[in-house]
Formats: structure tokens, sequence, C-alpha cells
């Protein structure tokens, strides 16, 4: 029996994990997809004239089950994959791909979307409706529906084409990353790191069957403390290039010829729609609108940034020089910099980590949701997990009602891509003919614990679940008719606003009394190290803007009109980079060619977004401040406004319902301290 093709008679409708095998997916994909083109064909075939109700509320629901599937496939891929898997991978991404050009290019599908949509004015439409008609017919003709048949082949080989170099780009970074490994058996090459590091470093080695050493690799919780704390100099180089140097080597996993290919594909499928570029193309559905306006954003705030990162840049290399460091390099800016900051401030990750306990912390992020939007999360041992360490939640609102369920997965393992993110096994709607509660997960990749100490999160990583955990509140809360619209389904340069803004409540002292003890004595976080955590969070924080602004305009460059021309990766890198460096760069170290985002993660041409959502952030912060960080008459209007709205109306009518005006740029440059 294939689970997948069943309906789940499990809580909830929840995945079966247990029952679902490898060998289960490709079959049911394929099936999925013959159903749910029979379901097209009813639509096509129909002879009734078309109607919203006949052709668009159909046409939302034909791939339910198909995305179903196909999200517990690829979010397996991501999070627990294994060769088989990776194998799998290259099979399924080209038939999805052809299904999704079968219906984007299907002439007759797209005549009965056109016919609905031409006489809109007269079919009294709700704004959800209209939403859904708009983004129906636009997909259709952003992905060739206007093209002549020759044309449309054509767009079929450069998706199909696209498909691939994405998922070879993962999957050369994620096995590179696996190859890189830094034993240390020499205790006096430790120095200057601290026991929570040292002790998970060798509690690692010796799940690898080392009992007398220290393994270090190129996974956050293990790369950046290393880099932050590690007194020998030498070895922070060697980590350094391993990690800037990243599949732009000269071997199987190189990622620089995908880069180029890619970026010269989609430029060309941009033409090939009648726009300039990619970065047209893509910014012709988003807030921003047009590369010009992005670029100009950016620009703006790399002028209110430079005199404060040059100013860092310059007091970081004199203090490394009275520290005997004459020549400070890239290796050495994280090292520096803590000791600066531990130095002006008295606060740095060690002296907090023992307040931010993993599951203290998790505790925290939920009672911060049940002051805000009233949920209550609860959890459930009869869910399954696709693995051990995944927790999972019933949550529930003020009324006991079930709104959704919740997965939580923290720590890094080999099959697992590195960072964080939120993702969704099934959507929140209504439009199958039942009230669908949403089933999210967050993928995190935090310190995990050892024999002697329990997992205690550095600040960052507090900071990425209060992010990441906002994300899966916007998949949460949604309550759309149309699946869509649900959740996270909006603009990508809006989607990062639910995220963001939960980050802020880290830094308040309201905040932090509900969750930051420390895990021995149970003692609150002291007032004193709060207000030093808040005097040091813009620390160096010109620096670092400098910096994502360097990521987000090598992301335009690399999809406007110039990067079609360029033959060489580190090239075009210089090039754009050089207004923005703040150090001179490393030969043989690329950022593109681990640029997963950009490259194999959605943000082509939209890695602007954070930047971008920070301005909505800090202003919505604002509002909270104002009226009171736990305020229900706020926290209210942003459930009502924008997290439970999802894509159902366009991101700045919703901002404006919410906020009552648009945002400005003022709060993100005072939050900063930039202005």
């Amino acid at each position: 029996m294939n689970y997948l093709l069943e309906k789940f008679d499990t809580k909830l409708e929840t995945v079966p994990f247990s029952k679902i095998k490898n060998e289960h997916f490709l079959p049911a994909i394929k099936e999925e997809i013959t159903a749910a083109k029979a379901k097209i064909e009813s639509i096509k075939s129909n002879t009734q004239p078309p109607t919203f109700q006949n052709v668009c509320e159909v046409l939302d629901i034909v791939d339910h089950k198909l995305n179903i599937v196909s999200n517990i496939f690829f979010n397996l891929h991501s999070a627990d994959t294994n060769d088989e898997r990776q194998k799998l991978a290259k099979e399924i991404s080209p038939i999805i791909t052809e299904y999704g050009n079968d219906v984007s290019l299907d002439q007759m599908l797209f005549q009965k979307v056109k016919a609905v949509f031409d006489k809109r004015a007269s079919l009294n439409l709700n704004a959800q409706q209209n939403t859904l008609l708009e983004k129906q017919y636009k997909g259709f003709v952003r992905n060739g529906a206007l093209l002549s048949n020759e044309k449309k082949e054509e767009m079929r080989a450069l998706d199909k084409r696209l498909s691939d170099l994405s998922l070879n780009f993962s999957e050369h970074t994620l096995e590179e990353r696996k190859l890189f490994e830094l034993w240390i058996e020499d205790e006096k090459d430790l120095s200057g790191l601290p026991d929570s590091v040292r002790d998970m470093a060798r509690a690692q080695a010796k799940e690898k069957g080392r009992q007398n050493a220290w393994y270090f690799n190129l996974d956050f919780p293990s790369y950046m403390p290393f880099m932050t704390y590690a007194d020998n100099r030498q070895l922070r180089e060697k980590l350094f290039f391993a990690q800037g140097s990243l599949c732009a080597k000269d071997n199987k996993y190189d990622n620089r010829p995908i880069v180029l290919e890619t970026v010269k594909l989609r430029h060309q499928r941009a033409q090939l729609l009648g726009f300039a570029s990619h970065a047209h193309y893509i910014l012709a559905e988003r807030m921003a609108e047009s590369p010009e306006k992005v670029e100009n954003f950016l620009n703006e705030l790399h002028i209110k940034a430079r005199p404060f990162a040059e100013k860092e840049m310059a007091e970081l290399k004199q203090y490394a020089k009275a520290h005997g460091l004459s020549d400070l390099c890239r290796w050495d800016v994280a090292y520096y910099a803590e000791k600066l900051k531990k130095e002006r401030f008295n606060v740095d990750d060690e002296m907090l980590r023992p307040y931010f306990k993993l599951e203290n912390v998790i505790a925290g992020a939920f009672q911060v949701a049940e002051k805000l939007y009233g949920l209550d999360f609860l959890e459930d041992s009869e869910i399954e997990t696709y693995n051990p360490e995944v927790r999972v939640y019933r949550v529930l609102d003020r009324k006991q009602k079930t709104l959704g369920v919740f997965y939580a997965d923290f720590f890094p393992r080999a099959g697992k891509r590195s960072g964080a993110w939120m993702t969704e096994f099934r959507s929140q709607s209504k439009s199958t003919g039942k009230d669908l509660c949403p089933h999210v997960a967050i993928v995190c990749n935090f310190t995990k614990s050892t024999a002697d100490r329990p997992s205690l999160l550095g600040l960052d990583e507090v900071l990425t679940l209060f992010h990441e955990f906002g994300h899966a509140l916007h998949g949460l809360l949604s309550d759309v008719y149309y699946e869509s619209l649900a959740g996270t389904s909006v603009y990508w340069d809006f989607v990062e606003l639910p995220s963001q803004i939960m980050e802020n409540w880290v830094y308040e002292k309201e905040c932090l009394d509900l969750f930051a003890k420390h895990f021995e004595t149970g003692e609150r976080i002291p007032e004193d190290l709060i207000s030093r955590i808040k005097r040091s969070m813009n620390f160096h924080e010109g620096r670092m803007t400098v910096r994502q602004l360097g990521m987000s305009l090598l992301d335009m460059a690399w999809h406007n009109r110039q990067a079609p021309h360029y033959s060489d990766v580190a090239e075009f890198e210089n090039k754009f980079l050089a207004p923005l460096e703040l150090l001179p760069p490393v030969k043989g170290t690329s950022i593109s060619s681990a640029f997963s985002h950009i490259f194999s993660g959605g943000y082509s041409a939209g890695y602007y977004s954070y930047k971008w959502a920070e301005v909505l952030d800090a202003d919505a912060f604002m509002y909270f401040k104002e009226k009171g960080i736990f305020s229900s008459e706020v926290a209210t209007k942003f459930k009502d406004a924008i997290l439970s709205r999802g894509g159902s109306e366009h991101p700045m009518i919703l901002y404006k319902n919410f906020r009552g005006q648009e945002p400005s740029i003022d709060a993100l440059l005072k939050r900063a301290g930039l202005n």
C-alpha cells in the first residue's frame, strides 16, 4: 500500500511518516499529477460559460494533494535526506517542473481564466476573490501563456534546466560542506574557546569514534564560535577559507559554472516574456516594483551606514593593532569584534548562554504568542515526526479550537542542510470543502546538548528561533478561503515582516523575564545584563548593514542586465562588491558559489527583502512600543490585518490596514543608530 495516496487516517490528518517509504514518492507524485490533470480537463471540457466558481475556484485546488505529497518529499530532502532521497529528487524535480509547465502553458485553460478575468469588473467579487483571479491570470502570463508554441517549448526547456541547476547547486553545497572536518588533538589549539564549545566539539568527536580529540565543521554552531573565540589565528584562517571557498574549487562540487549558467538562463527566460532582465521580471510582483527602486533603497541605506561602518572598521583595526595585530584580515574580524564588544559592554554570548536553555526559549516564544494572540502550544506524542529529534505541538486558540500543528526541528545532523527556515506540510484553506488547519515546521541548526550541559543558545540563535517562529505564526494564524493565498503566500519582500518583527521582543525586559532563567539556579536574567544587551545591540551595526547591503546588491547585479555577459564569477563579484568592501577580498573565495538563497532558495532578485522588511518591522514594532509590547489592541490589529490575511490583498493595503499609514525608513535608522 502506498500511504501517500490514501487519506491520512491520523490525528488532524498529519503525515504518517513511519508508513511512508522512499519508494512511495515517485509513483505517488505521478499519480497525483494524473489526477490533477484530469481535474483540469474537467474545467476545459465544461460547456457552461466560464465563471469564477467553475474555473478559478476549481483551479485553486486541482493539485491540493500533489502539493502535500511534494511538500513532504522536499521537506525531508532538506531536513533529513540520504543518498536515495537525493537521487529521487533528480527524478521528481523535472516531473513537477514539467507538470507546472503543462498547466501554465495550456492555452485552452488560460482562455478560460482570461474569459473570467476580462469580465471581472462586472462579477462583484470580494477582495480575496479578486486577488485569486488576478494571481491566476498573471501566473499564466508570467509563465508564457501568451507565447507562440515555439516559444512555449523554449520556455519548457529553460524551466527544466533551471530546475536541475537549482537542485545541483543545493546538493553540491550540502555535499562539500560535509567534506570539511577540523580535528584538534592538541588542547592548546583550543585556547580562547569557551567550555561549552569545547564540550560540544568533544562530544561530536566521540560520536565519530575518536575519544581524545575535538571535532569542528562548517555547521553554524561549530563554525561561528570557533571564528569568534579561537586564539589560534592559523586555524581561524583555515576555517574561513573552507567556508569562503565552498563550491568554488575546481572539483565536482564547483558551483561557479552553475551560477553563470543559471544567470544566463534566467535572463533568457525573462526576455522571452518581454522583461528587460530577471530582476525586472521578479520585481514586477513585489512591493518594490522595479530594480531601480530596490537599488535606490539599498544605496540610500549604504550612504547612511557607510560612515558608521568605516568608523567601526578603523576602530577595530586600531584595537587589533593595540593587541599586537597589524594586518586585520577577514578571519580576524569576528574574533577582535567580540573582544572589543566584551570590553565595551561587558557582555558576550558565553555570559548569556546559561540564561538561554533551549527548552526555556521555546517556552518563552510560546508565552509571547499566548500573550499576543491567545495561542496555546501542547506537545503531542500521538503525532508522528520524521526524526526522533523533532518535537511536535498542537496549537489551540483562546476557545481551545485547534488552529494547526507545529513541528520544531532544532539540531544539525548529517543529511540536513545548513541554516534555518520555516516550511509547511499542509497550508490552511477552506476551499476543499473542509476547514483545513495548517501543518507548519521550523528547521534550525542550533547548539546541541552534551552529556554535561543542555542545549544553551547564543543570542543569535535565540533571535533565529524567534524569527522562524514568526514565520510559523504567519502560517498558523492564516484564516483565508483559498489555499494559494494562505499563510506565507505573499510577496517575498513582505514575507519577512512577521518573522523579523518577532526578533524585537528578544531585546525587551518584559519578554526576557518570561523565560531567560539560569539553567542551573533558576535565577532570572539580571536587569543589568539586559541593559547591557540593549546597549550592545547596535554594536557594529554599520559594518553589518554594509555587509548585508553588499549581498543584496550582488544579488541585484547578478539578475540585472549586465551579468549574462560575464564568464568569471570572481571578476563579477570583485567589480560589483568593490564599492562596498571594508577589507580586501580573499583570493579563492566566493560568495556566489554558496549563495543558496538566490541560486536554490527562491530569493533571486529578492535578497533585499530582508532589509526592506526591516523598514516594515521597525515601523510596526514602534507601534507596539507606543502602546506596550504586549498590547492586546495592537496585537489584535496585527493578527487581523496581517497574520491572518496571507496574500489575500496587496501587502501595502494590509500594512496600512494595520498601521494606518505607509512605513517610514526613519524607524529603522533610529533603531539601528544610523541616524
